[in-house]
């Protein structure tokens, strides 16, 4: 492993994954090929772009000529492919864009996968291409797929792509699917962001239903060393669930939030929930730890204060992320504010 290609570097986990990455590797070189949409940005790597081992391409992978051009032009060997459309938000308002990026675009990066011979080919996705939990259980990694938002199916669409090209092609590919990632540099259409910033500009905090739908958290820095080891050492052909074993319930959050920020809870806001809302997801994420010793090391509590402390330091950033296109989207979603 001398070049790795990493698709959409510039997104949340795909920037803070390069840094890591960086950091952990320095004699392996890292190629961030990102189309920069809303979500990617390169101030999350302001601190590499001048590291000798590090190259930023602009391009998207659902172009194949730029695509072969990256392969060709920069002698890429191994892939680690995060670029995706991901917000189940804006998938219920257009799927569209993430059929054609997350399954088509998936494609074209496996073609090219294919003609250049790579050594490994990580495809990361997500917990929800599994579907709705009841109060009991977890998802393994045996757990039959049941999406249920254009978001989730396009990413367990591509799965099953790049399994397909594994299986009949013998491109070495091993799949990861993550429990919802925390951190810096998050888009703030996402929850706990989101939460944080309202809370620091005194608006209402919108909460979808009745707050009590659960989902399991990991801090991202935690996801970037599973990604890492499954990277080095993860069976070809093979899934790899990356969890935190922290469920909670998103008004649980809000809530825990609010008395960090020392904010009222007056500032809760219960909005109409949105379509196909998955009421639970909770990881088993044993099999990497048993075959790969792998385990999260941050707790909730110490990530949650770290994650809002970076927010507050950081207003710059965010302010300069949520651009007019952003509180458009806002305001379609959750309703004029």
């Amino acid at each position: 492993m001398k070049n790795v290609l990493v698709t959409g570097g510039a997104g949340f986990i795909g920037s803070n994954f390069v840094r890591y990455f960086l950091k952990v590797h320095p004699d392996i070189r890292v190629v961030n090929f990102d189309k920069l949409t809303y979500a990617g940005n390169l101030e999350n790597l302001w601190d590499v772009a001048r590291n000798p081992q590090y190259l930023f391409v602009r391009g998207d992978i659902c172009d194949g000529a730029a695509v072969e051009t990256v392969f060709k032009d920069q002698d890429i060997d191994t892939v680690v492919h995060f670029a995706a459309e991901s917000h189940v938000d804006r998938s219920i308002l257009g799927a569209g864009v993430f059929v054609t990026t997350n399954v088509g675009g998936t494609q074209v990066l496996l073609d090219r996968a294919k003609q250049h011979s790579v050594e490994r080919f990580v495809h990361v996705s997500t917990d929800e291409v599994y579907g709705s939990l009841g109060p009991d259980g977890k998802f393994t990694e045996t757990t039959s797929l049941h999406p249920n938002s254009p978001y989730a199916a396009s990413k367990a669409s591509s799965d099953l792509l790049a399994l397909a090209y594994q299986h009949t092609f013998g491109l070495p590919v091993v799949v990861t699917r993550c429990s919802n990632n925390y951190g810096p540099y998050q888009f703030p259409e996402k929850l706990i962001p989101l939460m944080i910033v309202n809370a620091l500009h005194n608006k209402p905090l919108p909460v979808y239903g009745d707050g009590l739908n659960v989902r399991d958290w990991l801090y991202v820095d935690d996801h970037c060393a599973a990604i890492d080891v499954v990277l080095q050492r993860g069976a070809v052909g093979e899934v790899y669930n990356i969890g935190g074993n922290n469920e909670w319930k998103n008004i649980d959050i809000v809530r825990l939030l609010l008395g960090i920020l020392e904010k009222p809870e007056s500032l809760i806001d219960y909005v109409k929930d949105r379509p196909g809302h998955d009421r639970r997801y909770a990881m088993d994420a044993s099999r990497i730890a048993r075959e790969l010793q792998w385990e999260p090391s941050v707790t909730f509590e110490r990530g949650l204060r770290s994650t809002v402390e970076w927010y507050v330091s950081h207003r710059s950033w965010w302010e300069h992320v949520m651009s007019g296109e952003y509180m458009e989207y806002y305001g379609k979603n959750y309703g004029a504010r």
